[in-house]
């Protein structure tokens, strides 16, 4: 019998609760947080340092942008080594690659040119940390409801980073100068990669010794080319294209209606909060089985709200609009349980590096396809359009999820306590 984790026996009852009685897991929330902040500062700071170097607003939104475009290649290229190497060795490696650019563009002779290389060195390595981390979790928590509980944490910690961490790094700004702000982002890659390689257990890698290293192509095709891992890596890849076009597209559509600047502030933090409240409420109050039936109808349910652009909404009641359609995220939760289900375990690594990858790059996609539409056609148009379209996508990948069946199940698939 294969073996299972100490946490996958555990009650859900607990919660989040559960998944902190791990000492790893403590120490990979940890090393995420530090890092996630590391990040956020970054991004804020070169931006500025950029700027006034070069007094250039191009160079400075090219900073900032060059933190997103190289995960296509680098997760593409990158994500057969989450499963050729032991994960904590791939972990600690991006953490110290991430320091080390830092730590470059702190120092005084460092051109613009050489900032936004490093600044793309990040981001290249990016997608593979996050793979590997995301599949060492089923190591540390085990593949079942524990796994979903941290992934929805380590989530939580990410999207809380988007409304408190430019705060933080502006309030940084105001007593340090850029390049040391950005020390303190390489102190963090460094002090996440002690977290990692002191707090977490050395395991083997999940290829197994000797394995022969797979073609990017091969890789791609043991992914994608199963039909039910097909639909499951689509449904986290394609709504929040959809979903995301109010947020690219806020500030026009404010400024349309007459809102300030306090109440687009608040307008950016609504579906953040709805995300972060969903998740506490379906990681906190449900039940696993409950979780996954919940999972059709929210994931249905997202978009829907934002049909209410077609009215014209003023600011607060497009607040609760965006709101709302944040709340829709609990669904994540149920299935990041049916992903993990369906990914064996040996390619488990590459999966979640291609899952983060066609995340963070379908994103970018729909915000620049908003901006271009919105060339054409109101805002509000643009984000009813987007809604319906969105919806229709989700049920056309939900048909074919239930087309390609359940999973046949194999070793990395075990959910239940040991025994079941």
């Amino acid at each position: 019998m294969p073996t299972v984790n100490r946490a996958t026996a555990l009650t859900p009852a607990g919660g989040y609760r559960t998944v902190f009685r791990i000492r790893e897991f403590r120490a990979v929330f940890a090393a995420h947080l530090l890092s996630v902040l590391g990040v956020v500062i970054a991004e804020i700071s070169l931006t500025v340092l950029v700027y006034r170097l070069t007094g250039s607003p191009l160079m400075s939104a090219l900073t900032f942008a060059l933190g997103f475009l190289p995960y296509a290649l680098g997760g593409t290229l990158l994500a057969g080594t989450a499963d050729r190497y032991p994960a904590r060795r791939v972990l600690v490696g991006c953490d110290l690659v991430c320091a080390a650019c830092a730590a470059a563009m702190v120092l005084p002779g460092t051109p613009v040119a050489g900032i936004l290389v490093l600044r793309c060195a990040m981001a290249f390595v990016a997608p593979l940390f996050q793979g590997a981390r995301a599949a060492s979790l089923a190591d540390v928590l085990g593949p079942g409801d524990a796994f979903v509980l941290g992934r929805s944490l380590l989530r939580m910690v990410a999207q809380s980073a988007q409304l408190t961490g430019f705060g933080i790094g502006g309030l940084l700004l105001t007593v340090l100068a850029p390049r040391g702000a950005v020390a303190l982002t390489a102190a963090g890659f460094l002090g996440s990669a002690l977290l990692l390689r002191f707090g977490t257990r050395s395991r083997p890698a999940r290829a197994g010794a000797g394995a022969p290293p797979m073609s990017v192509g091969a890789g791609l095709r043991a992914v994608l080319g199963e039909r039910r891992l097909r639909a499951l890596i689509l449904l986290f890849w394609l709504p929040p294209v959809f979903v995301i076009v109010p947020e690219a597209l806020l500030a026009p559509y404010a400024d349309g209606i007459g809102a300030g600047t306090a109440a687009l502030g608040l307008l950016m933090c609504a579906q953040p909060v709805g995300v972060i409240a969903g998740e506490l409420w379906a990681g906190s109050a449900l039940s696993p089985r409950t979780r996954s039936r919940i999972v059709v109808p929210l994931a249905t349910a997202a978009p829907l709200p934002l049909l209410g652009y077609a009215l014209r909404p003023g600011a607060a009641v497009l607040f609760v609009l965006l709101l709302l359609s944040g709340l829709a995220h609990a669904h994540t939760l149920g299935l990041d349980q049916m992903y993990v289900d369906a990914v064996p375990g040996e390619l488990r690594g590459r999966a979640m590096t291609l899952l983060s990858t066609g995340l963070m790059t379908f994103q970018g996609v729909g915000m620049a396809l908003a901006g271009l539409a919105a060339e054409f056609l109101p805002v509000h148009v643009v984000v009813t359009g987007a809604a319906a379209l969105g919806t229709a996508v989700v049920v056309l990948l939900f048909a074919e999820l239930r087309a390609a069946g359940r999973p046949s199940g194999g070793p990395g698939n075990e959910t239940g306590p040991p025994g079941k």
